[in-house]
């Protein structure tokens, strides 16, 4: 049991620096998304009631936050 447990170990400590993508380091990941702080780009969209809600309608007085849910049943 304990020489099966150490050879599991032993395999997933080999195994695991091999599934780089990019082991030279010579590309960096293109951004996905905003910055930090960075605006988001002018939307309109229709709310669940049919009223079109926009960037200026949600604004409050510290800001806004978006969030996108996608439920299970898609």
């Amino acid at each position: 049991m304990k020489i099966g447990v150490l050879i599991l170990f032993l395999v997933g400590v080999f195994a695991a620096p091999s599934g780089q993508e990019n082991p030279s380091g010579d590309h960096a990941a293109p951004a996905i998304g905003l910055e930090i702080a960075q605006r988001a780009p002018a939307f309109a969209l229709p709310d669940q009631f049919g009223h079109e809600q926009s960037n200026e309608t949600l604004k409050g007085s510290n800001g806004t936050i978006l969030l996108f849910f996608r439920s299970a049943d898609w």
